[in-house]
């Protein structure tokens, strides 16, 4: 590539980052990624797409396949695949693949992205050493090799260093400038109601472009109070249209029947919070009869007999709301 073609690339991109607007809000199921009992740990496709047309099915087609379904650890033929089996969907869905988390990973797999009709990457969090500057920087490149936005995840007060200010100042940056399209805000709190790093953040960035990330126990305060642009939910890959329903009822202020529809929820919930909430979620979707996930890949072992004795009638119920 001769300077020439580099800087007119180079402006046609900026150019459509700065076209870029924030989606409707919507619901983002997080589905685990169902994968064969071998030796392997094969990913099983047949598996995963009957998880994936029922979300398609219940009115929930804007699909995160990230932490749920381990994407942390996934070998880079494994995501090669993924991207192809996921990339088939682009017709009926708005499949966001997750990258990362370290800079090296994300860019060996912008090649693999750009193959395919993706409208943004979900940036898995990092936790090593890290700055808000260096962040910013690595982000900036990330995005321009995936030639997307990109989907920032913000999990901790220190996902973007120890200085938060300096951390929250570089995300407003990338919203700007169009490097970034989405974030998901998934710092847990006690009481949701209290969070001052959510408040700071959006004093620089419109809450439009911020989505709830921690599923529906914090969706209905994160959706009235702060106005946020819809939420996240893995519980949800069960019920979708409990979870829809749950997001409409706040979009029109009928909040008494949305905290009806969250505590649908709020069992699963609880021991996903107990016990870990994607390993508590792969075994949830086997038991609830959606689909067979197989074992979780290394580093993360299943839920022990007792565990799934207690989880099952929780994983039934909650399939049931949507099958009444």
């Amino acid at each position: 590539m001769n300077r020439r073609t580099f800087l007119l690339s180079t402006t046609a991109a900026a150019a459509a980052r700065a076209a870029i607007r924030p989606p409707a809000p919507v619901v983002y199921p997080v589905p685990p990624l169902a994968r064969k009992n071998d030796a392997r740990h094969t990913i099983d496709f047949a598996q995963n797409e009957k998880i994936l047309r029922y979300l398609i099915a219940g009115g929930i087609p804007d699909v995160i396949y990230g932490g749920n379904a381990f994407l942390y650890d996934i070998t880079m033929t494994e995501y090669r695949d993924l991207l192809e089996w996921a990339g088939g969907f682009a017709s009926q869905a708005n499949i966001i693949p997750a990258i990362g988390p370290s800079y090296g990973r994300a860019m060996d797999q912008a090649p693999l992205i750009r193959r395919y009709k993706f409208r943004t990457v979900l940036a898995l969090p990092n936790g090593n050493p890290r700055d808000a500057a260096g962040l910013e920087a690595g982000y900036r490149e990330i995005s321009q090799a995936c030639g997307l936005p990109l989907s920032l995840y913000v999990k901790t007060e220190a996902s973007w260093g120890d200085d938060r200010d300096a951390g929250l100042d570089a995300i407003g940056r990338l919203v700007r400038d169009g490097v970034c399209q989405s974030i998901k805000y998934a710092v847990v709190r006690k009481d949701p109601s209290q969070d001052q790093y959510l408040t700071a953040l959006l004093k620089r960035v419109d809450p439009k472009y911020v989505v709830s990330g921690i599923g529906e126990r914090p969706a209905i305060v994160h959706l009235r109070d702060f106005k946020l642009n819809g939420f996240t939910t893995g519980s949800g890959v069960l019920a979708p249209k409990q979870s829809r329903a749950l997001l409409e009822a706040c979009n029109r202020g009928d909040y008494a029947t949305a905290e009806r529809l969250r505590q649908l929820f709020i069992p699963l919930e609880d021991l996903r919070d107990a016990w870990g909430p994607p390993r508590v979620l792969h075994a949830t979707v086997a038991l609830s009869g959606l689909a067979q996930t197989g074992n979780p890949p290394p580093f993360v072992s299943g839920l022990n007999d007792s565990q799934l004795r207690q989880l099952a009638p929780v994983a039934k119920a909650l399939y049931q709301a949507d099958h009444p």
